[in-house]
């Protein structure tokens, strides 16, 4: 069974958003993958610069094979999602964007820029993952 390698771009003031996601690929029975993000419980040590986070955040985009992106209005006003997205062309890595579940605003930068759009639910993410890796 093939191993999905995916960065889950986030806010960490939104890191339920984060954790339901992990949790509803961890569930789904035949689907393994690999979590290159950085969730607020694992940051990356050591860059004490910008510039330093986001070369560590480059290399972790490079591993993988998509990024995903959830579409909630905060991220258009978040620089590190901004940056992740600009990272992930650059690289030319497929950008899943999911919405979030309920809601009605989504961001139109992380729309404008995704290579699909997905519902929050197992099958189309799942779905998605798998025609973009």
């Amino acid at each position: 069974m093939k191993t999905y390698h995916l960065f889950i771009s986030h806010s960490w003031n939104y890191g339920y958003q984060y954790n339901s996601l992990t949790t509803l690929l961890r569930n789904r029975p035949l689907f393994n993958f690999r979590n290159y993000s950085v969730p607020e419980s694992n940051p990356i040590i050591g860059a004490r610069t910008d510039k330093q986070l986001e070369v560590a955040i480059e290399n972790k985009v490079k591993a993988s094979s998509v990024v995903i992106i959830m579409m909630g209005v905060y991220s258009t006003y978040s620089k590190w999602i901004n940056k992740e997205i600009a990272i992930a062309k650059r690289l030319g890595k497929p950008i899943l964007a999911v919405k979030p579940y309920g809601a009605t605003n989504t961001s139109s930068v992380v729309k404008g820029a995704a290579d699909e759009i997905c519902n929050w639910s197992t099958e189309s993410v799942i779905s998605a993952i798998r025609r973009l890796a």
